[in-house]
């Protein structure tokens, strides 16, 4: 903290006028990549979450569109008929606040932000609060998903200021984009134990006139405090910390959050956090033979198959909701999230290769087969979101989860048919409901249920094995099985007819990039081309609309139009490092996958213009922005912690060495050792905030595989050799294909490639480490045991 109720109720607001700036836990969770806070009222929240409502025409003649009508991003578009003079972004709302002495209303969120449509309702449409923000104040709406940039930096400050968080964020900044006060959800009025918006506006501007140097010498004051508190080099250290230390103080610190009984690693709301599930299986890897490698893969595996079997889950339609509002996984924050999808197939996947139970294979094709059907679009790019709310009925008000929960009637009229052979009368509707959970009086709390929207309904949940149900009616597992898929096919074909939750239609180039990895890797793993498919058209889909050849640059975002199009914001949004360093992993990742050896062309390519972009010449590791398009504001940070999405540094890391093992280039580990070295302290401090970097530490400090077949690529013996490799967890290689060629890409690249050669002419696998390589194997058991050592 950085004394904000002292200078804040100094500079701002004594505290006598009843207005206290503190943690609140209105809006989207903090846990959500901690970037979140707010000017608070005192009054805890239920844990809200990404959700939100359509945006609306106007609803009265007065009401005309605002400048935010000639937007892309849908969030901006869902505030265009708003009665507030909003601007986006930009230098015309600099200039404007400047030129009129005006204090910068600067609010944040994205388009499935349930909390953040709830003031969107309830202040932002409101006329008086409209006319307070247009003549007072200069306001910028921004899309956080457009401009992470502008997210980051004010949410540092949010966070820094108070003890939690969520969005909407809400910050009043100076006309030269400092930051001096900052919350999030506010209700447009005064209650018993909170301050409504209305108040906050006019305390803000009657201090404005009255106290403003006091304020811009605050404001000063607390942003040098967090250039320093925020900044991330080498300094004087000349190696990253030891390997071993770090993870094993990762290790324990999960260990000790974790919980027995449901999985996960807090009381509620409870999150997926694939980063923690990555590392805990690299952990298990390299502490087999320890008593903390069996319990870390045990950790993991209960973890997600407690998932698996939740609330958290779409039992009907697939896919993973955001996260849980409560330890059992049992009731979710209902959105679906792009990010989400991709990296838990990809965790789904490796279960499978570590354990061979096809119960995560399935939920992996059950993810990839949600996505392929409801976020893609027609030229082979993925959606951001589905939103969490949705009406009822066509007409009727959006509600929490409306789309996703059941009542007992409705199941019973969609299953009405008896089970044959069952120990007592018995319907599908009446087996699925056990199973399943469901109750007449509905199986949601009312704690988890705090408006009352979801009373007497029930959200899906595994009660029970299949080996349990069909032991309770004397049935064949099998046949509870079959019976249980009509049930939810039934359930599914139903469900069609409700109104649909919104669709967030912007496509983001990292999310993108961890899509083509999502099915770029569990293809490979369960050797399903078509996936594989999936991952090549999302690739040429970042290629055709997402880069600009001229200049070698990534744009951030482009936008599905109503006929199907696809259409990019004038100037376009530039690419941010996340979208680089998670389009590179998709790409090294789709190049394993597919062994095209353009995807690992187009990586490189991508990896130099990121380092020439972004990477910190002096302090080492990258800034999350381009100096130029962050121009104006008073952070340039660099990610440090590993959250919903991992750190862009962290994937980073692993992409530097990765290259390094692709090419031999001395320069990619040069700058992955200062990358890991710059982040020392943070690791040191708290290294179960940077799993995924405290994995890049690991691989590392250990030795990369470099694992080589030789072959033709469209031959049998060659493709078996590939699917040996794809079907083994080793999450410290790369796969290679030798095929004869001296001029294609890879040889140019690794000389050493041209001595290896095919025995008998049959394909060979070579597994190289430290510039050695193993003797010649053509036997597919034989590769598996020398990989399993």
């Amino acid at each position: 903290m950085l004394g904000s109720r002292a200078w804040l109720g100094r500079g701002l607001l004594l505290p006598s006028a009843g207005l206290r700036i503190a943690a609140s836990r209105r809006g989207s969770s903090s846990r959500d990549k901690d970037r979140s806070a707010s000017v608070s009222s005192s009054v805890p929240m239920p844990a809200g979450g990404k959700g939100s409502r359509p945006s609306c025409p106007p609803s009265t003649p007065q009401r005309v569109p605002n400048r935010l009508i000639n937007e892309k991003s849908p969030y901006l578009l869902q505030h265009a008929y708003n009665p507030v003079d909003w601007y986006p972004w930009g230098q015309e709302a600099f200039d404007k606040a400047r030129k009129e002495n005006k204090p910068i209303f600067l609010s944040v969120g994205y388009s499935t932000c349930h909390w953040c449509h709830m003031m969107e309702e309830e202040s932002f449409q409101n006329e008086e609060i409209g006319r307070l923000l247009s003549e007072d104040f200069v306001s910028v709406k921004v899309d956080r998903e457009e401009r992470p940039d502008v997210d980051k930096v004010y949410m540092t400050f949010v966070q820094a200021t108070s003890s939690g968080g969520g969005w909407p964020m809400n910050v009043w900044l100076t006309p030269n984009l400092q930051p001096f006060v900052g919350g999030t959800y506010f209700p447009p009025e005064d209650g018993l134990t909170r301050v409504g918006f209305r108040t906050v506006l006019l305390r803000i501007r009657e201090q404005w006139k009255q106290n403003k140097n006091t304020l811009l010498e605050n404001s000063q004051r607390v942003t040098t405090a967090l250039l320093a508190r925020s900044e991330i080099s080498t300094g004087d250290r000349q190696l990253p910390p030891s390997a071993a230390t770090m993870n094993s103080r990762c290790f324990q610190q999960l260990d000790e959050g974790y919980d027995e009984e449901y999985g996960g690693f807090a009381e509620a709301p409870k999150f997926p956090t694939p980063v923690i599930l990555n590392f805990l299986f690299s952990y298990w890897l390299s502490h087999r033979l320890t008593q903390d490698g069996p319990r870390a893969q045990q950790m993991a595996l209960h973890t997600l198959k407690m998932m698996a079997n939740g609330g958290i889950r779409d039992h009907v339609g697939q896919g993973f909701h955001r996260y849980s509002t409560d330890r059992q996984w049992h009731v979710p924050h209902f959105e679906k999230m792009l990010y989400d999808q991709a990296q838990l197939a990809v965790v789904y996947s490796q279960a499978f290769q570590i354990s061979g139970d096809e119960f995560y294979s399935d939920v992996a094709k059950g993810i990839l087969q949600y996505v392929s059907r409801s976020l893609i679009h027609r030229s082979g790019g993925f959606y951001s979101a589905e939103d969490a709310d949705s009406p009822p009925e066509q007409g009727m008000r959006p509600k929490e989860g409306a789309f996703y929960v059941w009542t007992v009637k409705e199941v019973q009229q969609l299953l009405p048919d008896l089970v044959p052979g069952a120990t007592e009368t018995l319907t599908s509707g009446q087996l699925l409901m056990k199973h399943y959970g469901l109750t007449e009086a509905g199986n949601i709390s009312p704690t988890q249920d705090p408006n009352g929207e979801l009373q007497g309904q029930n959200v899906l949940m595994v009660r029970y094995s299949l080996e349990l149900t069909a032991a309770r009616f004397g049935l064949d597992v099998e046949a509870v099985r079959t019976l249980l898929n009509t049930g939810l096919e039934k359930l599914f074909q139903a469900r069609k007819h409700r109104p649909k939750p919104h669709l967030d239609s912007k496509m983001l180039a990292a999310w993108n990039g961890l899509m083509v990895s999502g099915y770029a890797v569990t293809g490979a793993v369960l050797g399903m081309d078509r996936l594989i498919g999936y991952a090549t058209n999302g690739a040429k889909f970042l290629k055709r609309h997402m880069f600009d050849v001229a200049s070698g640059r990534l744009k951030r975002t482009c936008y599905a139009s109503s006929g199907g199009t696809v259409e990019h914001s004038n100037p376009p949004c530039w690419g941010f490092l996340e979208d680089y360093a998670f389009v590179v992993r998709g790409l090294l990742d789709l190049y394993e996958a597919s062994l095209e050896s353009s995807w690992l062309e187009w990586a490189l390519r991508l990896q130099d213009t990121q380092d020439r972009l972004f990477w910190d010449s002096r302090g080492g590791g990258y800034f999350c922005s381009e100096a130029e398009l962050g121009a104006g504001l008073p952070l340039r940070l660099k990610d440090d912690q590993d959250g919903a999405e991992p750190s862009a540094n962290s994937v980073s890391a692993h992409n530097l060495l990765r290259l390094h093992g692709f090419t031999g280039h001395k320069d990619w580990m040069d700058k992955c050792v200062c990358l890991l070295t710059a982040f020392s302290e943070r690791m040191r401090r708290v290294p179960v905030a940077l799993p995924e970097m405290v994995r890049a530490l690991s691989a590392h400090q250990q030795t990369l595989k470099q694992i080589v077949i030789c072959g033709d690529p469209q031959a049998k013996d060659t493709k078996a050799l590939v699917q040996c490799v794809h079907s083994i967890y080793i999450p410290n290689k790369v796969l290679i294909l030798a095929d004869g060629d001296p001029s294609s890409f890879l040889s140019r690249q690794l000389p050493f490639l041209s001595t290896l050669r095919q025995l008998e002419d049959r394909a060979t696998a070579y597994v190289c480490e430290n510039q050695a390589c193993s003797m010649p194997i053509t036997d597919p058991s034989e590769l598996r045991k020398l990989l399993h050592q």
